[in-house]
Protein backbone atom coordinates (compact mmCIF):
# COMPACT_ATOMS: atom_id res chain seq x y z
CA UNK A 1 0.00 0.00 0.00
CA UNK A 2 0.90 3.53 -0.92
CA UNK A 3 2.28 5.49 2.32
CA UNK A 4 0.95 9.05 2.74
CA UNK A 5 2.51 12.19 3.99
CA UNK A 6 0.97 15.37 4.77
CA UNK A 7 3.30 18.32 5.21
CA UNK A 8 1.14 21.13 7.70
CA UNK A 9 2.65 24.91 6.79
CA UNK A 10 2.55 27.73 4.46
CA UNK A 11 2.00 26.58 0.88
CA UNK A 12 0.35 28.64 -2.18
CA UNK A 13 -1.54 31.03 -2.11
CA UNK A 14 0.49 32.27 0.56
CA UNK A 15 3.98 33.42 -0.35
CA UNK A 16 7.70 33.66 1.05
CA UNK A 17 10.20 31.08 2.23
CA UNK A 18 8.36 28.54 4.11
CA UNK A 19 6.28 28.31 1.29
CA UNK A 20 8.67 27.73 -0.94
CA UNK A 21 10.53 24.97 1.42
CA UNK A 22 6.76 23.18 2.10
CA UNK A 23 6.21 22.63 -1.60
CA UNK A 24 9.38 21.74 -2.88
CA UNK A 25 9.64 18.98 -0.01
CA UNK A 26 6.17 17.96 -0.97
CA UNK A 27 7.87 17.14 -4.35
CA UNK A 28 10.54 15.62 -2.90
CA UNK A 29 7.84 13.00 -1.21
CA UNK A 30 6.07 12.40 -4.51
CA UNK A 31 9.24 11.35 -6.39
CA UNK A 32 9.86 8.80 -3.48
CA UNK A 33 6.61 7.05 -4.10
CA UNK A 34 4.68 9.01 -1.76
CA UNK A 35 1.02 10.10 -1.67
CA UNK A 36 1.84 13.93 -0.83
CA UNK A 37 0.01 16.84 0.33
CA UNK A 38 -0.20 20.05 2.25
CA UNK A 39 -2.50 21.16 4.00
CA UNK A 40 -2.14 25.45 4.38
CA UNK A 41 -4.07 28.19 6.09
CA UNK A 42 -6.78 29.57 5.01
CA UNK A 43 -5.88 32.78 7.77
CA UNK A 44 -2.08 32.91 8.10
CA UNK A 45 -2.07 35.87 10.03
CA UNK A 46 -4.67 38.57 11.38
CA UNK A 47 -3.56 41.76 9.15
CA UNK A 48 -3.07 43.46 12.47
CA UNK A 49 0.35 41.03 13.17
CA UNK A 50 1.48 40.85 9.55
CA UNK A 51 3.90 43.57 8.65
CA UNK A 52 4.37 43.46 4.99
CA UNK A 53 1.88 44.45 1.94
CA UNK A 54 0.47 41.09 1.49
CA UNK A 55 0.29 37.72 2.47
CA UNK A 56 -0.55 36.17 -0.67
CA UNK A 57 1.39 35.04 -4.33
CA UNK A 58 0.73 36.93 -7.24
CA UNK A 59 2.38 33.74 -9.16
CA UNK A 60 0.17 30.80 -10.42
CA UNK A 61 -1.14 27.86 -8.59
CA UNK A 62 1.21 24.92 -8.81
CA UNK A 63 -0.68 22.50 -11.18
CA UNK A 64 1.57 19.35 -9.54
CA UNK A 65 1.09 19.72 -5.58
CA UNK A 66 -2.41 18.20 -3.79
CA UNK A 67 -3.09 21.80 -1.47
CA UNK A 68 -5.44 21.76 0.88
CA UNK A 69 -6.33 25.74 1.79
CA UNK A 70 -8.31 24.73 5.90
CA UNK A 71 -6.25 26.21 8.64
CA UNK A 72 -7.38 29.19 10.26
CA UNK A 73 -4.65 30.13 12.99
CA UNK A 74 -7.14 31.82 15.36
CA UNK A 75 -10.45 29.80 15.10
CA UNK A 76 -10.54 26.91 17.97
CA UNK A 77 -13.70 25.46 15.92
CA UNK A 78 -11.13 24.88 12.76
CA UNK A 79 -8.92 23.68 14.63
CA UNK A 80 -10.90 20.90 16.05
CA UNK A 81 -12.42 20.60 12.38
CA UNK A 82 -8.80 20.32 10.54
CA UNK A 83 -7.95 17.79 13.34
CA UNK A 84 -11.09 15.77 13.12
CA UNK A 85 -10.17 15.45 8.87
CA UNK A 86 -6.46 14.91 9.52
CA UNK A 87 -7.17 11.93 11.92
CA UNK A 88 -9.45 10.18 9.75
CA UNK A 89 -7.56 10.41 7.02
CA UNK A 90 -4.49 9.05 8.81
CA UNK A 91 -1.41 9.68 6.64
CA UNK A 92 1.34 7.69 7.57
CA UNK A 93 3.02 10.82 8.85
CA UNK A 94 2.55 14.27 8.94
CA UNK A 95 5.25 16.67 8.43
CA UNK A 96 4.32 20.17 10.83
CA UNK A 97 6.63 23.30 10.22
CA UNK A 98 7.18 25.23 13.59
CA UNK A 99 8.58 28.79 12.97
CA UNK A 100 6.70 30.92 15.67
CA UNK A 101 5.01 30.89 18.90
CA UNK A 102 1.82 32.52 17.80
CA UNK A 103 1.30 28.92 15.89
CA UNK A 104 1.33 26.98 19.34
CA UNK A 105 -1.98 26.89 19.89
CA UNK A 106 -3.70 26.08 16.90
CA UNK A 107 -1.23 23.56 15.60
CA UNK A 108 -1.00 21.81 19.15
CA UNK A 109 -4.70 21.54 19.20
CA UNK A 110 -4.79 20.10 15.29
CA UNK A 111 -2.09 17.59 16.25
CA UNK A 112 -3.08 16.47 19.51
CA UNK A 113 -6.68 15.04 17.80
CA UNK A 114 -4.61 13.40 14.90
CA UNK A 115 -2.25 11.62 17.43
CA UNK A 116 -5.32 9.94 19.02
CA UNK A 117 -5.53 8.17 15.63
CA UNK A 118 -2.40 5.84 17.28
CA UNK A 119 -1.24 5.55 13.52
CA UNK A 120 0.39 8.76 12.37
CA UNK A 121 3.86 9.68 13.41
CA UNK A 122 4.20 13.71 13.41
CA UNK A 123 7.89 15.23 12.80
CA UNK A 124 8.40 18.59 13.48
CA UNK A 125 11.00 20.77 11.32
CA UNK A 126 11.50 23.64 13.71
CA UNK A 127 13.06 26.91 11.86
CA UNK A 128 13.17 28.41 15.36
CA UNK A 129 12.13 27.44 19.01
CA UNK A 130 12.91 30.36 20.71
CA UNK A 131 11.59 33.46 18.43
CA UNK A 132 13.97 36.46 17.35
CA UNK A 133 11.68 38.82 18.73
CA UNK A 134 10.00 37.73 21.83
CA UNK A 135 6.38 38.10 22.69
CA UNK A 136 4.75 37.70 26.09
CA UNK A 137 3.27 33.87 26.15
CA UNK A 138 6.14 32.63 23.74
CA UNK A 139 6.75 29.64 26.54
CA UNK A 140 3.62 28.14 26.88
CA UNK A 141 2.26 28.18 23.29
CA UNK A 142 5.85 26.84 22.52
CA UNK A 143 5.21 24.29 25.29
CA UNK A 144 1.69 23.39 24.32
CA UNK A 145 3.18 22.88 20.64
CA UNK A 146 5.57 20.31 21.48
CA UNK A 147 3.74 17.76 23.33
CA UNK A 148 1.96 15.78 20.80
CA UNK A 149 5.25 15.64 18.17
CA UNK A 150 7.04 12.30 18.18
CA UNK A 151 10.25 13.85 16.47
CA UNK A 152 11.76 17.14 15.76
CA UNK A 153 14.62 18.36 12.42
CA UNK A 154 16.62 21.34 12.92
CA UNK A 155 18.17 23.11 10.26
CA UNK A 156 20.96 24.88 12.41
CA UNK A 157 22.71 23.69 15.94
CA UNK A 158 21.48 26.22 18.08
CA UNK A 159 18.04 25.70 17.37
CA UNK A 160 19.02 21.80 18.32
CA UNK A 161 20.46 23.32 21.38
CA UNK A 162 17.67 25.49 22.49
CA UNK A 163 14.94 22.54 21.80
CA UNK A 164 17.24 19.93 24.03
CA UNK A 165 16.60 22.76 26.71
CA UNK A 166 12.51 21.96 26.13
CA UNK A 167 11.87 18.29 25.55
CA UNK A 168 13.78 15.07 25.37
CA UNK A 169 12.35 13.94 22.47
CA UNK A 170 14.50 12.83 19.42
CA UNK A 171 15.58 15.35 17.75
CA UNK A 172 18.47 15.57 14.79
CA UNK A 173 19.33 18.56 12.69
CA UNK A 174 19.89 18.24 9.37
CA UNK A 175 21.10 21.28 6.93
CA UNK A 176 18.88 23.66 5.14
CA UNK A 177 18.48 21.94 1.60
CA UNK A 178 18.81 23.81 -1.43
CA UNK A 179 16.36 26.18 -2.62
CA UNK A 180 16.62 24.57 -6.44
CA UNK A 181 12.78 25.23 -7.37
CA UNK A 182 13.73 28.93 -8.37
CA UNK A 183 15.33 28.21 -11.69
CA UNK A 184 18.64 28.45 -13.01
CA UNK A 185 21.56 31.12 -13.57
CA UNK A 186 20.82 33.50 -16.53
CA UNK A 187 23.73 35.87 -18.03
CA UNK A 188 25.07 38.36 -15.27
CA UNK A 189 24.57 40.64 -17.95
CA UNK A 190 21.20 39.92 -19.06
CA UNK A 191 20.35 40.01 -15.04
CA UNK A 192 21.83 43.17 -14.77
CA UNK A 193 19.97 44.73 -17.67
CA UNK A 194 16.79 43.46 -16.65
CA UNK A 195 17.68 45.29 -13.29
CA UNK A 196 18.80 48.22 -14.85
CA UNK A 197 22.02 47.82 -13.47
CA UNK A 198 25.57 48.72 -15.42
CA UNK A 199 27.01 45.75 -16.65
CA UNK A 200 30.43 46.39 -15.24
CA UNK A 201 29.46 47.34 -11.81
CA UNK A 202 29.81 44.77 -9.07
CA UNK A 203 27.23 43.90 -6.86
CA UNK A 204 26.78 43.15 -3.36
CA UNK A 205 23.47 41.64 -2.76
CA UNK A 206 21.37 41.86 0.35
CA UNK A 207 18.17 39.79 -0.15
CA UNK A 208 14.84 39.13 1.96
CA UNK A 209 12.49 40.56 4.48
CA UNK A 210 14.13 43.59 6.50
CA UNK A 211 13.52 42.84 9.76
CA UNK A 212 15.89 44.25 12.62
CA UNK A 213 17.63 41.05 13.36
CA UNK A 214 18.84 41.25 10.06
CA UNK A 215 20.88 44.03 10.50
CA UNK A 216 20.65 46.39 7.47
CA UNK A 217 21.37 49.13 9.67
CA UNK A 218 24.89 47.31 10.15
CA UNK A 219 25.26 47.09 6.31
CA UNK A 220 24.47 51.19 6.11
CA UNK A 221 26.91 52.43 8.61
CA UNK A 222 29.59 49.80 7.04
CA UNK A 223 28.74 51.48 3.49
CA UNK A 224 29.51 55.06 4.98
CA UNK A 225 32.49 53.45 6.68
CA UNK A 226 34.13 52.67 3.29
CA UNK A 227 32.95 55.73 1.68
CA UNK A 228 34.58 57.41 4.45
CA UNK A 229 38.09 55.28 3.58
CA UNK A 230 37.64 56.29 -0.19
CA UNK A 231 37.22 52.95 -0.96
CA UNK A 232 34.67 53.50 -3.80
CA UNK A 233 36.73 55.78 -5.75
CA UNK A 234 38.76 52.82 -6.88
CA UNK A 235 36.42 50.33 -6.60
CA UNK A 236 33.24 51.09 -7.59
CA UNK A 237 30.55 48.84 -6.16
CA UNK A 238 26.82 49.08 -5.40
CA UNK A 239 24.72 47.35 -3.11
CA UNK A 240 21.55 46.15 -3.74
CA UNK A 241 19.10 45.61 -1.09
CA UNK A 242 15.91 43.69 -2.33
CA UNK A 243 13.09 42.52 -0.09
CA UNK A 244 9.96 43.94 1.60
CA UNK A 245 10.41 45.98 4.93
CA UNK A 246 8.58 44.02 7.66
CA UNK A 247 10.03 47.06 9.92
CA UNK A 248 9.71 50.65 9.73
CA UNK A 249 11.77 51.85 6.85
CA UNK A 250 12.48 55.49 8.12
CA UNK A 251 15.23 54.66 10.25
CA UNK A 252 17.44 52.70 7.40
CA UNK A 253 16.18 55.84 4.54
CA UNK A 254 17.19 58.25 7.55
CA UNK A 255 20.62 56.68 7.42
CA UNK A 256 21.27 56.75 3.76
CA UNK A 257 20.17 60.50 4.17
CA UNK A 258 22.33 61.19 6.93
CA UNK A 259 25.45 59.07 5.59
CA UNK A 260 24.66 60.58 2.05
CA UNK A 261 25.50 56.97 0.52
CA UNK A 262 22.16 56.70 -1.62
CA UNK A 263 24.36 56.37 -5.13
CA UNK A 264 26.15 53.63 -4.00
CA UNK A 265 22.19 51.59 -3.16
CA UNK A 266 19.94 50.04 -5.56
CA UNK A 267 17.09 49.53 -3.37
CA UNK A 268 13.87 47.38 -4.27
CA UNK A 269 11.43 47.83 -1.18
CA UNK A 270 9.17 45.45 -2.29
CA UNK A 271 8.39 41.57 -2.40
CA UNK A 272 10.21 39.22 -4.77
CA UNK A 273 8.36 37.35 -6.90
CA UNK A 274 9.41 33.62 -7.44
CA UNK A 275 9.90 34.17 -10.83
CA UNK A 276 12.55 36.85 -10.82
CA UNK A 277 14.23 35.77 -8.22
CA UNK A 278 16.82 34.28 -9.93
CA UNK A 279 17.38 37.60 -11.62
CA UNK A 280 18.80 38.92 -8.55
CA UNK A 281 21.02 36.34 -7.38
CA UNK A 282 22.02 36.13 -10.85
CA UNK A 283 23.34 39.63 -11.20
CA UNK A 284 25.33 39.79 -7.96
CA UNK A 285 28.86 39.23 -7.49
CA UNK A 286 28.24 38.17 -4.01
CA UNK A 287 25.61 37.89 -0.91
CA UNK A 288 25.92 39.52 2.52
CA UNK A 289 23.89 38.84 5.75
CA UNK A 290 24.67 40.88 8.35
CA UNK A 291 22.19 39.79 10.93
CA UNK A 292 22.90 40.86 14.59
CA UNK A 293 20.86 37.03 15.55
CA UNK A 294 20.42 33.99 14.06
CA UNK A 295 18.99 30.24 14.02
CA UNK A 296 19.90 29.40 10.10
CA UNK A 297 18.84 31.74 6.96
CA UNK A 298 16.77 30.46 3.97
CA UNK A 299 19.02 33.18 2.11
CA UNK A 300 22.24 30.49 2.44
CA UNK A 301 20.85 27.92 0.76
CA UNK A 302 19.80 30.21 -2.57
CA UNK A 303 22.90 31.55 -2.43
CA UNK A 304 24.60 28.03 -2.72
CA UNK A 305 22.06 26.98 -5.22
CA UNK A 306 23.03 30.15 -7.66
CA UNK A 307 26.85 29.47 -6.48
CA UNK A 308 27.01 33.19 -5.05
CA UNK A 309 29.85 33.49 -2.39
CA UNK A 310 29.09 34.95 0.89
CA UNK A 311 29.63 37.55 3.62
CA UNK A 312 27.86 36.75 7.06
CA UNK A 313 28.15 37.55 10.46
CA UNK A 314 29.10 35.67 13.24
CA UNK A 315 26.30 34.89 14.74
CA UNK A 316 24.49 32.03 15.08
CA UNK A 317 23.92 28.95 12.82
CA UNK A 318 25.56 31.53 10.03
CA UNK A 319 29.51 30.51 10.42
CA UNK A 320 28.94 27.38 10.58
CA UNK A 321 27.34 27.02 6.68
CA UNK A 322 30.06 29.38 5.27
CA UNK A 323 33.94 27.89 5.60
CA UNK A 324 36.36 30.20 4.40
CA UNK A 325 36.69 28.71 1.03
CA UNK A 326 33.76 30.05 0.08
CA UNK A 327 32.71 33.43 1.79
CA UNK A 328 34.28 35.22 4.71
CA UNK A 329 32.53 35.97 8.47
CA UNK A 330 32.94 39.60 10.20
CA UNK A 331 31.79 39.53 13.42
CA UNK A 332 28.40 41.54 13.99
CA UNK A 333 29.72 45.11 13.45
CA UNK A 334 29.48 47.96 11.01
CA UNK A 335 33.46 48.22 10.97
CA UNK A 336 33.97 44.68 10.93
CA UNK A 337 31.45 44.21 7.66
CA UNK A 338 33.16 47.16 6.35
CA UNK A 339 36.37 45.26 6.30
CA UNK A 340 35.29 41.97 5.33
CA UNK A 341 33.52 43.47 2.10
CA UNK A 342 36.91 45.19 0.94
CA UNK A 343 38.62 41.75 1.60
CA UNK A 344 36.08 40.06 -0.45
CA UNK A 345 36.71 42.06 -3.27
CA UNK A 346 40.43 40.88 -2.97
CA UNK A 347 39.61 37.24 -3.21
CA UNK A 348 39.72 34.64 -6.18
CA UNK A 349 36.05 34.76 -7.29
CA UNK A 350 36.21 32.24 -9.56
CA UNK A 351 38.01 29.62 -6.75
CA UNK A 352 34.90 30.54 -4.67
CA UNK A 353 32.82 29.17 -7.09
CA UNK A 354 34.61 26.08 -7.82
CA UNK A 355 34.30 25.32 -3.68
CA UNK A 356 31.08 26.16 -3.91
CA UNK A 357 30.30 24.03 -6.60
CA UNK A 358 31.61 21.19 -4.67
CA UNK A 359 30.17 21.56 -1.18
CA UNK A 360 26.39 22.38 -2.52
CA UNK A 361 26.69 18.52 -3.05
CA UNK A 362 25.89 18.51 1.12
CA UNK A 363 22.56 20.26 0.66
CA UNK A 364 20.32 17.60 -0.91
CA UNK A 365 16.37 17.44 -0.86
CA UNK A 366 17.19 13.82 -0.31
CA UNK A 367 18.83 13.86 3.18
CA UNK A 368 15.65 15.26 4.56
CA UNK A 369 13.29 13.10 3.49
CA UNK A 370 15.81 10.59 4.64
CA UNK A 371 16.15 11.85 8.07
CA UNK A 372 12.14 12.46 8.17
CA UNK A 373 12.23 8.16 7.29
CA UNK A 374 14.66 7.43 9.85
CA UNK A 375 12.71 9.53 12.93
CA UNK A 376 9.35 7.37 11.61
CA UNK A 377 10.87 3.96 10.93
CA UNK A 378 9.31 4.56 7.56
CA UNK A 379 10.21 2.38 4.69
Amino acid sequence: MQKSVVIIGPAFPLRGGLSSYNERLTREFTSIGFHSSIYTFSLQYPSFLFPGTTQYSTEPKPVDLDIHVKINSINPLNWIKVGLELKKRCPDIIVVRYWLPFMGPCLGTILRIVKSNKKTQIVCIADNIIPHEKRPGDSLFTSYFIKPIDAFITMSEKVLKDLSGLTTKKAIHVIHPLYDNFGESIDKTEAKKYLNILPSMPIVLFFGFIRKYKGLDFLLEAIHILNQRNYFEQNPIQFLIAGEFYDDPKPYTDLIEQYNISKFIILKNEFIADSEVKLYLSAADCVIQPYKSATQSGVTPLAYHFEKPMIVTNVGGLPALVPEHIGLVAEPNPEAIATQIEQFFLQNQEAYISNIREEKKKYSWQNITAAILSLTNTN
